[in-house]
């Protein structure tokens, strides 16, 4: 009773509807045939209002969709005195609604699974005694450094470091690894990753709001709430559709004199398949790209990779690892290297971009001590300026550091490396030679998009030419756009055939990445600005899913044209049938709800994205698994 109630109050018109055809019929087969037809009558006429107050509010807005077809269909029906049919049209449009919310729970699982999973609760431990109690609390209530207790089977709610001596976590939902790790004291520990069959220990590196876990959850519900474009799919076919279903009634009519023929066609010609497959092919599609690590803002978005024409990479973390490691000390006549390196390391603490931390591991490395600083700026895309221990340090682009000493030069550059300068004092101090890594499948992922169709890749990138060529050429990339800024960026874009892909993982690229027709965000340790600017964030350190997101949204959006036309072809061939009157009009409503179901069930095919088999084991892209076959350059734009 509790389900039926539910449903009452969900689809109140499809319950009225089903209560009174039961009436109807009843009067219908009892005799009672006038109170059967005014009781029908009257309550389709008052659905026609409805429906054609709808339309008009629509039409006002310079939106002509397919509602003309079913209000034609229902005026024709009742015209003629077809009232059972007239009811099972209102019934199949407004059970529509609940027909294409069914199809979309199937279709939307993996994103309500993965939402379902977001931990509420933490167990934030009283003390660090190993026999202290735990407090249940919200996982908003956690704080960076609590220290928090996650039981046997549970989702860690929130980032942190294990505290215990070892434990075993599932990281699938987040990487893509099937089989589970197991990490040592002092690692770290991803929230959304599921505990083995002990209780660990954990201390919070992070709150929920900032947690890698928490962020996909928001990017899932954003994804869920965002609609696709299903009304301008169908609505490509409305008119089409509308003037050849008007033409067959009509002409059923006149060459047969029966204006009953006009309603039997017509109630052939309700347009539910285009108004509910479409969207379902799109929800589908939505869902098979968040269980494989990528998150789909709207079916908008599925519509533009399908028919994307270019892309344009970023290169440091989304070409290469974004992990980059000092090569060589480089210092100026009279400079220590220690010093140099030290001072450039206490300065780019207060730096957010990937080659500070490619410093300052460095510097802690060779067992160097840093200092901290209330006198530091960063400025975004060229470097940062500090006081450190009453001394002037610049850090950053070479010409950065040349706008506070011109003599400041270039260093001599292999092919995959880049250089950081450092001016002390005013004065030039030295340079740092830093590498990052090829990600080892980037050449594969280009030509998997050449493959798709998509012939115009290219690298964006701060970098300089020599470096960008090295590593552009290694990918398998022909156009190359080096030492460009942020706003240098969003200009190319413009020239590039549309519609354009721009993937990027950095605060810098957030520009472009909403300038692009799809920005594409590898979220998995990118900057929260480019995830909210982007069209699609994968979640997984693998920029592989790149081409499988191509896929996806081509596979999608052929699913949801074609479902549509399984509706249009079946829905011509019997109104061709019903022309001649071998479909009475009840028989013609209760076909047409077989040719929605057919339409549904062929669009819920986008759930498998098309890819053969399952993705459980195709890993991330680590950066411990790779064997570079040379060095590439990291960049601060």
């Amino acid at each position: 009773m509790k389900k039926i109630a539910t449903f009452i109050r969900q689809y109140p018109i499809v319950a009225i509807t089903l209560v009174l055809l039961v009436v109807v019929l009843a009067c219908e087969f009892s005799g009672a045939t006038t109170a059967a037809q005014w009781i029908a009558t009257g309550y389709v006429i008052v659905i026609i209002a409805l429906t054609a107050f709808d339309m008009i509010r629509d039409i006002l807005r310079g939106h002509f969709g397919l509602d003309i077809l079913a209000l034609v269909a229902m005026i024709a029906s009742i015209a003629v005195g077809e009232y059972i049919a007239a009811m099972i049209i209102v019934l199949m449009l407004s059970g529509g609604e609940a027909i294409e919310d069914y199809a979309a729970q199937r279709a939307t699982k993996d994103l309500d699974a993965l939402l379902k999973m977001a931990p509420n609760t933490a167990h934030r431990l009283r003390s660090d005694d190993p026999e202290a109690t735990a407090d249940d609390i919200d996982v908003t209530e956690v704080a960076e450094g609590d220290l928090l207790l996650v039981k046997p089977a549970e989702v860690v709610p929130v980032d942190g470091e294990l505290i215990s001596d070892y434990g075993d976590f599932d990281e699938s939902s987040l990487t893509g690894e099937s089989l589970p790790v197991q990490y040592e004291r002092g690692h770290a520990v991803m929230s959304g990753s599921i505990n083995g069959q002990r209780a660990v220990r954990i201390r919070a590196t992070a709150d929920s709001n900032s947690s890698q876990y928490q962020k996909i959850i928001a990017l899932v519900a954003e994804a869920e709430q965002a609609k696709a474009p299903t009304v301008r799919v169908a609505d490509r076919f409305a008119v089409p559709f509308t003037l050849v279903s008007l033409a067959i009634a009509g002409l059923a009519w006149w060459l047969s004199g029966d204006p009953v023929r006009f309603a039997e066609v017509l109630v052939l010609a309700t347009p539910c398949p285009l108004l509910i497959a479409a969207p379902v092919a799109f929800m589908g599609g939505m869902s098979s790209s968040t269980r494989n690590g990528i998150i789909v803002k709207g079916g908008a978005t599925l519509e533009a990779l399908a028919r994307a024409n270019s892309v344009a990479f970023d290169k440091t973390g989304t070409l290469s690892y974004g992990q980059p490691e000092l090569v060589e000390v480089i210092p100026a006549d009279g400079v220590d290297a220690d010093e140099l390196l030290t001072l450039a390391a206490s300065a780019e603490q207060y730096s957010s971009h990937v080659l500070a931390e490619g410093v300052i591991s460095a510097a802690y490395e060779r067992g160097l001590r840093l200092t901290t600083t209330e006198d530091a700026n960063e400025i975004a895309t060229n470097g940062v300026t500090a006081v450190i221990e009453g001394r002037h340090v610049v850090v950053g682009k070479l010409a950065f550091v040349q706008e506070t000493d011109p003599e400041a030069t270039r260093v001599r550059l292999e092919p995959g490396q880049t250089s950081v300068a450092v001016a002390i004092d005013g004065r030039f101090a030295g340079s740092l030679l830093l590498a990052d890594s090829l990600r080892d499948n980037s050449s594969t992922t280009v030509r998997e998009l050449h493959d798709q169709g998509i012939d115009t890749i290219a690298m964006l990138t701060g970098d300089n030419q020599d470096t960008a060529t090295s590593l552009a050429e290694q990918a398998g990339i022909d156009t190359v756009h080096a030492e460009l800024l942020p706003h240098d960026k969003v200009e190319i874009i413009k020239t590039l055939p549309s519609p354009v892909m721009m993937v990027g993982d950095g605060v810098n690229d957030a520009p472009v990445l909403t300038a692009a027709d799809v920005g594409i965000a590898m979220g998995a340790r990118g900057a929260t600005a480019a995830s909210e600017s982007a069209d699609a964030v994968i979640v997984r350190d693998d920029i592989s899913r790149v081409g499988l997101a191509v896929r996806i949204g081509k596979h999608t959006f052929r699913i949801a044209l074609e479902a549509i036309w399984i509706g249009i072809i079946l829905s011509i061939g019997l109104m061709l049938v019903a022309a001649f009157g071998y479909i009475p009009a009840v028989w013609g409503a209760l076909t047409q709800e077989l040719v929605d179901l057919a339409a549904i069930l062929y669009a819920l095919r986008a759930l498998t994205g098309g890819i053969k088999g399952t993705n459980k084991n195709r890993g991330a892209d680590r950066h411990d698994e790779a064997q570079p076959s040379d060095v590439t350059e990291v960049s601060r734009s």
